[in-house]
């Protein structure tokens, strides 16, 4: 199972990507691709240090079980843990590309503070305000039960951790200065990657 966590998440990966970038960039003419460098240490450096070590990590830990390098978690060593793990891993690599092409030109990786792009609201985006993320969490959750070693476990929070970081530190305030009271009443009605979880009950407050 451990080979096929590997082979699942590399493709899962390189599709969410590599393959949306380069149909962005056909479509649009652009990648998509907003990358920045924020101050060390800050909350946004920490998001792209986490979400690069959860990238990182969710190959090399399953390719390391896979060669006996590591060893599963004995509580959580189960056949219906590991098959449950690859429906919900399969899941949610289906959901990423479908949530990403539901943002049209407006899909980006990063944010850019001088660029304003349509606000999505509806379809999926009507549901959770961040469904791209949500599907990433419910991969990496399924792949975690695929091969549950120690160091899987710790990149599946690292990954939980980098997004929380990196939509409440930096997406959602360029959103809200971009969009304003428009973005305010989206967060007030949609969840942040539930439904009807982490609606806001404030202008400026998550």
């Amino acid at each position: 199972m451990a080979w096929l966590a590997f082979t699942l998440n590399l493709t899962g990966t390189l599709t969410a990507f590599g393959l949306r970038t380069w149909l962005h960039k056909r479509r649009t003419g652009d990648t998509g691709h907003r990358h920045s460098r924020p101050p060390t240490g800050t909350p946004a450096w920490w998001a792209q240090i986490l979400v690069a070590a959860g990238l990182l990590g969710g190959l090399t830990a399953p390719l390391l079980h896979a060669t006996g390098a590591l060893h599963p978690v004995s509580a959580l060593d189960h056949r219906a843990v590991q098959v449950a793990g690859l429906i919900v891993a399969v899941a949610g690599f289906v959901a990423i590309p479908a949530a990403q092409a539901a943002m049209g030109t407006s899909w980006r990786i990063g944010v850019d503070a001088g660029e304003t792009t349509t606000l999505v609201t509806s379809g999926v985006f009507a549901l959770v305000r961040n469904p791209i993320f949500t599907a990433m969490i419910i991969a990496m959750a399924g792949i975690t039960a695929m091969t549950p070693t120690w160091p899987q476990l710790l990149v599946l929070a690292a990954v939980i951790a980098a997004l929380e970081l990196q939509v409440r530190t930096v997406e959602e305030p360029y959103l809200r200065t971009a969009h304003g009271e428009t973005y305010t009443g989206y967060t007030r009605r949609t969840g942040r990657f539930l439904p009807r979880i982490g609606q806001t009950r404030h202008n400026t407050h998550a």
